[in-house]
């Protein structure tokens, strides 16, 4: 088995590519071990020294490491766990976990379905290709709430990437979209 690594904009997040599915549907971001429970592979990705974050995509695993870190000596490491999970077929995600809650008015259905879809269709695949994920989490008075995951969460470029790129995107085409905002 031959895991690839990309670079991500984040310089705290790797992006480790296993040659096969990940998630086969949907993401998962853990931001230690005691949220992975219900995934063993990042799990056991945590038991690895200084790793901080682990997101789950559809064909890659980000792993984001502590300010003191070295990729060198964790890297290694990484692709064992990775290499070892594949290889034994062991489950990515034991269960689902609890849907993201989201928020909206009844009367702004139509204006999410248009948000969503453009998320799905332009901007989650941009993203996922850095590694990380964003998700909708409410529509209020024109106001978007998303959240960044993976390696766009705490990414140097992630405030320009919502404010110029998405917030940008959904103005064009949703007039009703002012404003885009971050959830941590």
């Amino acid at each position: 088995m031959f895991i690839q690594t990309e670079d991500t904009p984040n310089p705290l997040t790797l992006k480790f590519l296993p040659g096969k599915a990940v998630m086969t549907s949907g993401t998962a971001d853990f931001a230690n071990q005691e949220t992975a429970e219900r995934s063993p592979l990042a799990h056991r990705l945590f038991d690895v020294a200084e790793v901080e974050g682990v997101f789950l995509g559809s064909d890659f695993v980000s792993v984001t490491k502590s300010e003191t870190g070295d990729w060198q000596l964790m890297k290694p490491a990484i692709l064992g766990v990775i290499m070892e999970h594949f290889i034994a077929g062991r489950p990515v995600i034991e269960s689902d976990g609890e849907a993201a809650e989201e928020s909206f008015g009844e009367a702004d259905a139509e204006v999410v379905g248009q948000i969503k879809e453009l998320l799905d269709t332009r901007v989650r695949p941009a993203v996922a290709q850095d590694g990380g994920d964003i998700v909708f989490r409410s529509y209020q008075d024109g106001i978007v709430h998303l959240t960044m995951q993976g390696a766009c969460q705490g990414c140097p470029s992630s405030t320009m990437t919502l404010k110029m790129g998405i917030e940008n995107l959904l103005k064009h085409y949703i007039p009703e979209v002012v404003e885009v905002r971050p959830v941590m």
